[in-house]
């Protein structure tokens, strides 16, 4: 039986009208305009939020499908998508189970969603399902530090409060790696903090690609056909 989409009613409140234009303050607009650059074709984006992204689409998406399972803001982003600049559907679903057929998107999105799913492999399979051969996956995440006090840092709270206290957040995930793991390659990828130096701060963001469809077999010529010329 399929989990029923998650309720985190006070983390939505935070998230929308606190966390959320923090991280636009510090400068998280710049980072999305980079991670949504040169999109075309059908899109479809996992843990949309209340729909930051949206603003930044550029025009060559012809359609978006904005998942978000969390109820408050999915109403959020069914706000925000009345003014995006491209057509967006929102819908209620997990990544786990997207509400999508195989190899029917041209690029999936990710932006500080790899961090709170409840099963990271899990999502990653049903974005490369739902991805054509050659379809690219573009993410932003928070990921584990680099160096190894704040990794143990990163370990204790995952293993305490943050959870809790952040809508399922986990800090020490090494989401790259997962990302390889699940089948795809990694084609462009920058580190770097944001928004601050901290146990939530190394930050990835790059493009990773489904492999492309494998050729078809050359065609088997079959046995050479007599001339019909006789021996002279």
């Amino acid at each position: 039986m399929a989990r029923s989409a998650p309720r985190r009613p006070l983390f939505a409140r935070y998230y929308a009208h606190v966390a959320g234009p923090a991280l636009e303050k510090a400068g998280a607009a710049r980072h999305r305009r980079s991670l949504l650059e040169g999109l075309t074709g059908r899109v479809v984006e996992i843990g949309a939020g209340h729909g930051l992204n949206f603003p930044h689409y550029p025009p060559g998406v012809a359609h978006l499908l904005a998942v978000e399972p969390e109820p408050r803001l999915r109403a959020l982003a069914a706000d925000a998508a009345r003014a995006a600049p491209v057509p967006v559907e929102v819908a209620g679903a997990r990544g786990e189970r997207l509400p999508a057929d195989g190899a029917s998107f041209d690029a999936a999105v990710v932006s500080l969603t790899l961090c709170s799913v409840g099963d990271q492999a899990a999502v990653l399979a049903e974005i490369r399902r739902v991805l054509r051969p050659g379809g690219h996956l573009r993410f932003f995440e928070h990921v584990r530090a680099v160096t190894s006090g704040t990794r143990r840092v990163q370990r204790v709270l995952d293993a305490t409060v943050w959870p809790l206290l952040c809508g399922g957040c986990h800090l020490g995930r090494d989401t790259v790696a997962a990302i390889r793991d699940a089948g795809f390659t990694v084609t462009a990828l920058r580190t770097f903090t944001f928004p601050a130096p901290g146990p939530a701060g190394t930050c990835v963001l790059g493009t990773a690609e489904k492999p492309p469809a494998p050729a078809p077999p050359p065609e088997r010529s079959g046995p050479p056909r007599p001339s019909g010329r006789g021996a002279g």
